[in-house]
């Protein structure tokens, strides 16, 4: 960073509207059972990482633009048996036995108080779910959505980059997640930073089961931490094909495969299973309909032209893309632009293993 009044004002911008707001007993058993069987009869389940980014620049993007010394950038260096699926997108449930998950009028109520707004609307429900897994991952935001500029229409890091620079909040949709976890790790659980990644980070203490936040991850720095033995944490044979699956033969068994060769085996107990739900929130009914109506969209166009505009403003040095959407170079020389960087701080203790705390 350039100097101090630089590196908090970046800072700043990474603040959710408002703290986390803790919740307990989030789901009742019946629904996590109903949750964890849509994992168990329709996978297998791909990587995070392979579903979501086609090169490390783009990756980089949504992370950190600067990486611990040492260590290269590369997709396999990022790698960690994470893995996800949908419940529900565009504000449809997928499977019709978690409809009352997904539209759950308490989770409702939650997200408008959370903004103080007239009104919401689910819009998507996905989990992660893994064994033993380390985590590479310094902190990170949440893919937000901009009217016109979705995470649905549009590439992953180009989102992240819209948030973190700051130059289009008046376009960005409120949105807020209601989050759980179900781990009875002692030793994993969740880090934030509410107040910036320039200030003091925040912890939930584990074991974190079917415990949640209601919160806005999209401008707040998070982490999910590393959970179970040392030694399991990378399976022999992980790579950018793994998928994760239910084991036919035993109901409480979970595969990690390469093609038909499994290279870990877990129970149900191991597992770190996150919920992840998010809404649409609505300030009053003409910032409502302003949503929906598309009168006042953002183009591809007036997005690259803004930032364009930007970087120059800052003097930053680049080469015209031909295609910035896909252009390596202008996506790096983008994420270095509006990077915070690593949170400055860590919880003591918490990431034994983990390269970034080490370098902080």
């Amino acid at each position: 960073m350039s100097s101090v009044p630089q590196t908090m004002n970046l800072s700043d911008i990474l603040r959710p509207a408002a703290p986390p707001r803790m919740l307990d007993n989030v789901y009742t058993d019946d629904q996590r059972e109903r949750l964890l069987d849509v994992v168990r009869r329709h996978g297998p389940w791909k990587l995070i990482l392979a579903q979501h980014f086609a090169s490390v620049e783009e990756l980089v993007a949504t992370l950190s633009g600067s990486m611990p010394e040492g260590i290269e950038p590369s997709l396999d260096a990022f790698v960690t048996p994470t893995f996800r699926g949908f419940y529900a997108n565009y504000s449809a449930a997928l499977y019709p036995e978690i409809q009352d998950c997904f539209y759950n009028p308490q989770f409702i109520e939650h997200a408008k108080a959370y903004w103080g707004a007239q009104y919401a609307k689910p819009q998507m429900m996905l989990f992660n779910i893994n064994g033993p897994c380390g985590n590479t991952d310094p902190a990170h935001l949440d893919t937000p959505s901009f009217r016109g500029i979705r995470y649905e229409n549009s590439p992953t890091w180009l989102c992240a980059v819209m948030g973190k620079s700051g130059l289009f909040q008046n376009y960005m949709v409120k949105m807020a997640q209601v989050i759980t976890w179900f781990s009875r790790d002692e030793q994993s659980g969740f880090t934030f930073w509410p107040e910036g990644p320039a200030r003091a980070p925040q912890r939930i203490q584990p074991p974190i089961y079917n415990r949640g936040v209601v919160v806005q991850n999209e401008m707040m720095m998070h982490r999910g931490e590393a959970n179970g033995p040392l030694d399991q944490r990378r399976p022999e044979g992980l790579c950018f094909d793994t998928v994760f699956a239910g084991d036919p033969a035993d109901r409480d068994g979970w595969l990690l495969k390469n093609g038909e060769t499994v290279i870990a085996r877990h129970r149900t107990e191991e597992l770190r299973f996150l919920v992840h739900w998010s809404a649409e929130v609505f300030e009053d009914y003409a910032e409502l309909k302003k949503n929906m109506d598309g009168s006042d969209n953002l183009t591809f166009d007036q997005v690259f032209e803004t930032l364009i505009k930007d970087l120059r403003a800052r003097g930053v040095q680049f080469e015209m893309p031909s295609d910035p959407l896909r252009d390596p170079a202008f996506i790096r020389t983008l994420s270095t632009t509006y990077d915070f960087g690593r949170p400055l701080t860590y919880p003591e203790g918490v990431y034994p293993d983990d390269p970034f705390a080490k370098a902080a």
